[in-house]
């Protein structure tokens, strides 16, 4: 059986976020750098500045943007792994609040009620999934909530198929505008009950981009969705232009016969994720 230790767990959580709050997806940057001639006028100023933001951010290990973001945690943990040392869930907090107080990132985690600052920026929202044999994988999401208030849950009847489908993912962006700092990456879930369908569209955005999504259907749904959004003219911060999704990735589970759950995780271009394996 192979054993954990809750301070290894601490340790890398606090090391993981540390690197992701400083810079973006290699691959959002290559797609930003690749966009950048293409683009005129506003757009092409707005994407040259948000190109070089992330350089200097990365460059001098500063916050890539002022939204630190909540920490989002997947944890998939085998059925024979032992975790020793305390609590599992206190040891990712402890990370947590080690890697926004020692690196000085902005504390935006509140009680919703009172409005009071919990001051570390925990708790962390985590999900656990137990699987078979001895495997420990922890992905951590840095989530700023100027693209999470965009986000949206739709409750469509299934008559409405994936045409529905399809003009809420497009009505999502539309009416965000520029408000989630675009270019954005969208993570589509379908199916599954409410709470489901909003954990898959969540999980999605940990999908490299250019990657191919093994279900052959999905997959299309994805590129053709993409080239949509990209005709809506949102462009760089809304500024009109060519590029307004990086990409889209959908996962899928199966629902119930009388309702279609959608889900649309908006995530910004600084897309501020990392991991680890134990």
């Amino acid at each position: 059986m192979k054993t954990v230790a809750c301070a290894e767990v601490t340790e890398r959580v606090a090391e993981t976020i540390k690197r992701a709050g400083v810079r973006i997806d290699d691959a959002c940057m290559n797609a930003l750098q690749e966009d950048l001639p293409i683009e005129t006028g506003a757009a092409k100023f707005a994407l040259d500045v948000m190109i070089n933001n992330a350089l200097l951010a990365e460059k001098n290990a500063d916050p890539v943007c002022q939204d630190t973001g909540m920490a989002v945690v997947f944890v998939t943990i085998g059925q024979e792994v032992r975790v020793t040392g305390g609590s599992l869930t206190d040891a990712i907090n402890e990370g947590v609040r080690r890697a926004y107080r020692d690196n000085f990132f902005r504390k935006s985690v509140l009680d919703p009620v009172t409005r009071i600052n919990t001051g570390d920026n925990t708790p962390a929202v985590i999900h656990y999934d137990l699987v078979e044999g001895d495997s420990f994988d922890v992905k951590i999401m840095l989530k700023g909530f100027g693209s999470e208030n965009m986000s949206r849950l739709y409750m469509l009847p299934p008559s409405k198929g994936l045409p529905g489908v399809k003009e809420c993912v497009l009505r999502t962006v539309r009416e965000a505008g520029g408000n989630p700092c675009p270019p954005v990456l969208l993570g589509v879930g379908l199916g599954g009950t409410m709470e489901k369908a909003a954990l898959l569209s969540k999980h999605a955005l940990f999908r490299e981009i250019g990657s191919i999504n093994p279900d052959p259907e999905l997959d299309r749904l994805e590129k053709e969705w993409t080239e949509d959004l990209n005709r809506l003219g949102v462009g760089p911060q809304g500024f009109g232009g060519r590029l307004t999704c990086v990409a889209t990735f959908i996962e899928k589970f199966p629902t119930h016969l009388a309702g279609l759950p959608v889900a649309v995780t908006v995530q910004c271009h600084a897309v501020r994720h990392g991991g680890f394996s134990l």
